[in-house]
């Protein structure tokens, strides 16, 4: 078996199967840490700076074990990134023939059965979703995979996915007549015979929670378990280990009720009343708060009289449906599958309802239709902790953001990770060239309304500076929205702002004009891959502390000030430098890119934090005016 070096060397593997391939002392470092982690079944927890190369730092070691390994990434685009672009490119290099697999969560897949429910009963299904079924029907005569994904004319959203694919509410599992053909069973055997399997995050948690049953056989399986964008695991983690309940599940239910009353089960129509009781009560539920989307804490709403009589109603409701659906148990296999979603529900709102319990946080989050309910546990490390150790097996945590302050303990202690090793491995790029940071003078406080004007300024500014090619981040929508209005009427450049199409489309339609500019939140923030001079300025309106009033980061709050601790440092500090470096890293994604980074925040300047921001930032030139940054982006060809 070859080993890291002859792997990674000047005239190693790589080097022969890859042309312009150059060794990095830091992808070697990484490469030979991951390999002790999975020879030796330790802990490593490695930040990786931008160009080190550390997909095939760790996929080299993943290949060479005996046993079965599990990458897991944060989404599906670069998931398929590792395994249709990554995975072949190394496997051919080391002349491996180790098996491999792609999984995505079972929403990505046709479910045979839900759409032969849906065929024969047009009544039940929208005018513009019939048009959409029908091109699910032709595609699925000829799909090899049933990879919803494959299916480039449905919109993301489409409407007829939720009526085509299973969730783990309403999959009949070995009970389904289709189980044999079922794409979601097929594609986890092809799983479990292989060797190296690609998920995410979300996947990967939801089977260790074992919410989804029937694919609890996997992770118990690897011997190795590796993490790239191993800083989102924290908050993916603790939405599983927790609860949720949402009135649109109640909709779903009494939707598939109604369904087979309709064309199973017609004597059955105390069953359809029940149900339906049951959804316009959670309707009414979602009347009783804003028409706008809101997150809020449940514990407060349940103290208000009408929210808490609503929510027993609700409970009774769902009593009475499980009495009814109760007496039809035995006679058909999808309204068994009914009744034991009807006793769960139940068992969650009860959880839901009750505002007497420790360590958690109860929050509620509104969409224009829908009210979802969480029940959130404050802390993971516990748990994670115990799940780490039994069995021994290598694990890597990964990312190009995980240290603040130049150390690990802020994701150690959030994921009880204190016992791993750790490794941290500077990019290899020239910021001090390639590179410039501006926090403009004169800047008005964050959060005072002359900031709009600034921004606005600033962002004409560099927009010409840089003929476009330049991303405009913003903390909030409301922000995002009101620049991009203003922007409008104010430059020539195309202007693609997010939210008007899929991100994809967005970013692919950036790609193809060579003076658009593009403005984003969140989405925009990571997993962003744009290379040379497509992108030369970033601009970030300020620094990405969280929402204060977000109920859960509120409950996180409380209990750090409970334990006498002080939560801006050891919460929302860190948080905050994390985010501001997936941002910052969007810039200079190769050794021969050149930018700017903007930030318009002088909190960077006033506040005794602002070291701890500025350290954990690449090493560029620093600016604070704007004529030099002008001067700098005239340069780049």
């Amino acid at each position: 078996m070859a080993s890291i070096s002859t792997l990674f060397s000047a005239d190693g593997l790589l080097a022969k199967a890859i042309s312009g391939f150059v060794p990095r002392k830091a992808q070697t470092d990484m490469a030979d840490a991951v390999k002790d982690a999975l020879d030796n079944n330790h802990c490593l927890v490695v930040e990786a700076g931008t160009g080190t190369g550390k997909t095939f730092a760790y996929l080299g070691p993943a290949l060479q074990i005996s046993g079965k390994a599990i990458i897991s990434t944060g989404t599906k685009n670069l998931q398929e990134q590792l395994y249709h672009r990554d995975l072949p490119v190394i496997k051919k290099a080391m002349g491996s023939h180790r098996k491999t697999a792609l999984l995505k969560g079972r929403a990505n897949y046709l479910c045979i059965h839900r759409m032969a429910q849906h065929g024969g009963n047009s009544t039940l299904v929208e005018k513009d979703v019939l048009h959409q079924l029908s091109t699910v029907k032709i595609w699925a005569n000829t799909t090899k995979s049933g990879d919803i994904g494959e299916l480039k004319t449905l919109p993301e959203d489409a409407k007829v996915i939720p009526l085509v694919t299973s969730t783990v509410d309403n999959c009949l599992g070995r009970d389904c007549p289709d189980y044999e053909e079922c794409y979601l069973v097929k594609a986890r055997r092809k799983a479990l015979d292989a060797d190296v399997i690609v998920v995410n995050h979300h996947l990967f948690f939801a089977d260790m929670a074992l919410k989804d049953t029937g694919f609890g056989e996997l992770i118990p399986e690897a011997d190795a378990i590796i993490f790239d964008e191993a800083h989102q695991i924290p908050d993916i983690a603790s939405d599983y280990f927790g609860e949720s309940l949402s009135t649109r599940q109640i909709h779903d239910m009494a939707k598939d009720i109604t369904l087979l009353f309709r064309t199973v089960l017609k004597d059955a129509g105390q069953l359809d009343k029940a149900a339906d009781k049951c959804r316009m009560i959670a309707s009414d539920l979602r009347l009783l708060f804003p028409d706008s989307p809101q997150r809020g804490n449940w514990q407060e709403a349940l103290q208000r009289d009408e929210v808490r009589e609503q929510v027993s109603r609700l409970a009774d409701a769902l009593g009475v449906l499980h009495e009814v659906s109760r007496l039809h148990i035995g006679r058909d296999k999808d309204l068994d599958n009914l009744y034991e979603r009807i006793v769960e529900a139940r068992e969650r709102l009860d959880a839901l309802r009750d505002d007497k319990q420790d360590g958690v946080s109860l929050w509620y989050e509104t969409t224009p239709r829908h009210i979802v309910l969480h029940l959130t546990p404050l802390s993971i490390a516990a748990k994670f902790r115990r799940f780490v150790s039994s069995p021994p097996r290598g694990w890597v945590f990964t990312s190009a953001t995980l240290m603040v302050n130049g150390g690990f303990e802020h994701f150690q202690r959030r994921m009880g990770l204190e016992d791993a090793k750790t490794l941290g491995l500077e990019s290899p790029f020239d910021y001090q060239n390639q590179a410039l940071l501006c926090v403009p003078r004169y800047l008005p406080e964050p959060n005072s309304f002359k900031m709009r004007e600034t921004l606005f300024e600033t962002a004409k500014t560099l927009i010409k500076a840089s003929r476009g090619r330049c991303f405009l981040l913003f903390t909030s929508h409301a922000m995002l929205n009101e620049i991009a209005g203003r922007l409008e009427t104010a430059v020539e450049n195309p202007l693609l702002v997010q939210g008007t199409t899929t991100k994809q489309a967005l970013l692919s339609e950036y790609l193809a004009n060579e003076n658009a500019v593009l403005l984003g939140t969140g989405a925009f923030w990571e997993g962003v891959d744009v290379r040379g001079s497509d992108l030369v300025c970033v601009m970030i309106d300020k620094l990405p502390f969280a929402s204060p009033d977000d109920p859960l980061l509120q409950a996180r709050i409380e209990d750090v000030k409970k334990r006498g601790a002080n939560p801006f440092a050891a919460i929302q500090i860190p948080q905050a430098v994390i985010t501001l470096k997936q941002g910052a890293g969007r810039l200079i994604r190769d050794p021969t890119d050149k930018g700017v980074l903007v930030i318009c925040d002088n909190r960077l300047v006033t506040k005794p934090y602002a070291q701890t921001f500025i350290s954990s930032l690449p090493d560029m030139r620093r600016t604070r005016s704007l004529e030099q940054v002008e001067a700098f982006l005239a340069k780049i060809d």
